[in-house]
């Protein structure tokens, strides 16, 4: 993977873009990696790796339990620190 720094990046936009296309591209602030440049297509690959994933553990998780909405929307209510009513 090919690394530069962010004042590299910013400089040279164009080729930043283009260098991404065949491979990730690492930018650095002050020695440290601060993110990564990659093409749509690999961004696209990994969000389907991802999802696949996803879906293979839940199919093998077994069989699927009934769902009860309203303690699903209870629970959410909860987690985000709204105010739940019964």
């Amino acid at each position: 993977m090919k690394t530069i720094t962010a004042t590299e990046a910013q400089n040279n936009f164009g080729d930043l873009l283009m260098n991404a296309q065949s491979e990730p591209v690492s930018i650095t602030r002050n020695g440290k990696e601060k993110g990564v440049l990659l093409s749509s297509v690999a961004y696209e690959g990994i969000k389907q790796q991802i999802l696949q994933k996803a879906i293979n553990d839940g199919i093998e998780s077994g069989d699927p339990s009934p769902l009860d909405m309203a303690d699903i929307k209870a629970k959410a209510k909860q987690r985000m620190g709204l105010n739940v009513k019964n």
